[in-house]
């Protein structure tokens, strides 16, 4: 804990085995309470790795669901654990969980709602092995979406979040896609519903065995993202309504 508010490690995993271990270990277990591993019907020894670790709180799902959906079930499940802050971290290791302190105290001490680790300050991304072509295809996403949402994030696309407990209850993460887009919906939703976001610079590690999607679903991706945030500017400007941005009362 840190100012008496627990703080909850959420590991979205989909064959994480060979990834999870290195990235158990470094989650600095002096401020977090709990960590939650959903997996989404991995191929691997995923789950069998995460009993090996002791990892006391995983969730299975009886069929491969989606990126989204995983998350879905991470976030309601820290919510039923009384957390007051959540971390979502990918298990791939391609961020590091030592940053989780420097997040986190942000949020326990009340200065922002939400943290990204971001890999494009400080120039991590690059320098971390990301692919030029997605390194490319981010930042052009990022400019157009700054310009739609009226905000000035260097990235939409990390793996690598804190939420403040009110921030999570407010949003209907639930309404959202079940695939990758899911992340971007969040931080549209966010915004809409006035919470303030900050940044801070990770360094990311890309090798063989981190999570990618290929290039087909980059760019459906990629097509996900300016779809939610023109539905942002439409909304945002009265022009039309959407679910996704129904707050929970």
């Amino acid at each position: 804990m840190i100012n008496n508010k627990k703080i909850v490690v959420v590991l979205p995993a989909y064959n994480a085995e060979k990834t999870l271990e290195q990235t158990y270990k470094e989650i600095p277990f002096e401020i977090v309470d709990e960590v939650i591993l959903v997996d989404d019907k991995s191929n691997d020894r995923t789950v069998q790795k995460a009993k090996e670790l002791g990892i006391q709180n995983i969730f299975l799902h009886g069929e491969n669901r989606g990126y989204g959906a995983n998350q879905k079930t991470c976030y309601d499940e820290a919510l039923k654990l009384g957390a007051d802050i959540v971390v979502m971290l990918h298990p791939d290791y391609q961020y590091t969980p030592r940053l989780i302190p420097s997040m986190v105290t942000l949020i326990a001490n009340d200065v922002y709602p939400v943290v990204l680790g971001s890999r494009i300050l400080g120039n991590g991304a690059l320098k971390g092995g990301m692919p030029v072509y997605k390194y490319i295809f981010n930042r052009i996403l990022t400019f157009i979406q700054n310009i739609l949402l009226g905000a000035k994030l260097s990235e939409y696309h990390t793996g690598f979040r804190a939420y403040g407990r009110e921030v999570l209850a407010k949003i209907n993460y639930k309404a959202n896609s079940d695939d990758f887009v899911f992340d971007n919906q969040v931080l549209a939703q966010i915004h809409y519903a006035g919470f303030e976001i900050s940044e801070i610079s990770c360094p990311s590690k890309y090798a063989d065995d981190s999570s990618s999607i290929n290039f087909r679903r980059s760019v459906k991706y990629g097509l996900g993202v300016l779809k939610t945030s023109f539905q942002f500017f439409l909304q945002k400007h009265k022009i039309s309504k959407y679910p996704i941005f129904n707050s929970n009362k």
